[in-house]
């Protein structure tokens, strides 16, 4: 009998409630999305120290991810946006503004909701967001993925030593090639995001070249678009050395993009 794989902390979902006498007396919530083949652990800290400021913040658990690798090869791109939707209606029934953001493909799912549901998204904050790449070996995907069902993985880029995403050690190729698919449908809609945009990129990252920086700076249509790059820390940002930075100038940028 095949084992069944459970969730269990720190891959599973995270809900932090709202505390409104730390912000003014208003409830604003914040969305945050982990990477491919990651897991809610590598939001954790950030999601505290978010909460630690008053915000709610929800973590979904994605699809495919927090059990066994096999099952990110039996997942969409859509299954993905779907949890993601659920988690920020959540905090739009019980917050008067949602701001959203995402690590890696999880800044492409953020991304799309700030297409689909416009003003609802009050911001967007991204770190080492993955919408493209200069790789060519993905062309290869579309026929690679029937022949070889994982690679090696990509968990744990971090140059903080003994940190830990609890993501996993193989790269499912069918399910990479949902993250591709999901370009073709997010890049094109890159004009529909107007929100204020807030975008953290590591100048040395393992996982994910350059071109997403460009592809997103030149194709959102927001007003209120800022990069800052890090230098201290590898692609999982968010548990590196950089960590603090980010937890610090995203929580100032949720509450200027959110203030009445």
């Amino acid at each position: 009998m095949a084992e069944t794989p459970t969730h269990q902390f720190p891959t599973a979902p995270l809900a932090l409630p709202a505390q409104p006498d730390r912000t003014g007396g208003r409830a604003i919530g914040v969305l945050l999305v982990h990477g491919f083949t990651g897991s809610p652990a590598s939001m954790k800290p950030w999601a505290q120290a978010l909460a630690d400021q008053g915000y709610a913040v929800e973590v979904p658990l994605l699809p495919g991810h927090g059990t066994r690798w096999q099952d990110l090869n039996h997942v969409s791109w859509t299954d993905w946006c779907t949890e993601a939707e659920a988690a920020f209606d959540r905090l739009r029934e019980d917050c008067e503004a949602v701001v959203v953001g995402g690590l890696s493909m999880g800044g492409s799912v953020a991304l799309r909701l700030a297409e689909t549901r416009g003003t609802q998204v009050s911001g967007v904050v991204l770190v080492n967001p993955f919408v493209s790449s200069m790789r060519t070996e993905l062309h290869a995907l579309p026929v690679l993925k029937h022949l070889v069902p994982a690679l090696r993985g990509v968990a744990n880029d971090i140059k903080k030593p003994d940190q830990n995403e609890h993501g996993y050690d193989r790269l499912p190729l069918k399910g990479l090639a949902e993250v591709t698919a999901m370009w073709k449908v997010v890049v094109p809609d890159l004009k529909l995001v107007t929100q204020p945009v807030l975008y953290f990129r590591s100048n040395d990252d393992h996982v994910i070249d350059v071109s997403s920086s460009p592809t997103i700076l030149h194709g959102v249509a927001s007003a209120d678009i800022e990069e800052r790059t890090l230098n201290n820390s590898y692609h999982v940002a968010t548990l590196d050395h950089d960590a603090e930075r980010i937890f610090a100038e995203s929580a100032e940028f949720v509450a200027r993009v959110t203030a009445p």
